[in-house]
């Protein structure tokens, strides 16, 4: 319960109705979803900022300046695959991930909110799944010997777990969010069908 639902009952007034409260929570899941996200896009922005410096680097040291550098090649993969991953929560945010929209679309309003929900909690296994998995993924990891760094490969691996752990509590705050705010889902995702008719239909209106 928010600090200003306290004062309102400590001053004498009546309790917040249910349509308030469930706003509240509405508003507050999505409020933190968007805040780990402002966090995860930063760390993605600085991953892609590596990821172009260390590919420049080696495109320098092969070509122009012969210098006996062996790591941009390994770095250059594992700072791709922890950016990939972790944007996948991203698109959770935004609900920018490829779908079908043709069907959902049609449906009753009711009705997508509960598809919608369906959509996250399979989305949620698939990422709880990956997420316990991927601990496992990590601890052989520490058996096995990165090629150039020497390291144990249990240190890039574990991006595997973290993006799934987060994408797990995305997929939960923004379901949240969906199931009990006033406004029902419009998409379940970023359509894959209806972008050519969309384009079709701007360029009828330019004409």
């Amino acid at each position: 319960m928010s600090f200003k639902i306290l004062l309102k009952i400590k001053a004498g007034g009546s309790p917040p109705a249910r349509e308030e409260t469930m706003a509240w929570m509405a508003q507050g899941a999505s409020s933190l979803s968007h805040r780990i996200n402002w966090l995860v896009e930063r760390v993605c922005v600085a991953l892609l900022i590596l990821l172009v410096l260390d590919v420049w680097l080696g495109v320098l040291v092969r070509y122009v300046i012969p210098l006996p550098l062996t790591f941009t090649e390994e770095l250059a993969r594992y700072l791709m695959i922890w950016m990939a991953l972790l944007a996948v929560s991203s698109g959770i945010v935004h609900r920018e991930h490829i779908g079908v929209e043709f069907i959902f679309k049609k449906l009753p309003a009711s009705a997508r909110r509960w598809l919608a929900v369906a959509f996250d909690l399979i989305a949620f296994a698939f990422f709880a799944a990956l997420f316990w998995y991927g601990l496992d993924f990590v601890d052989r990891g520490f058996k096995r010997i990165t090629m150039i760094y020497a390291i144990p490969k249990a240190y890039p691996f574990m991006g595997v777990p973290l993006a799934a752990g987060v994408a797990c509590i995305q997929i939960m705050l923004i379901g949240i969010h969906d199931f009990i705010s006033e406004r029902v889902p419009e998409h379940s995702g970023a359509a894959i069908t209806g972008l050519g008719t969309e384009n079709l239909q701007a360029g009828e209106e330019e004409r």
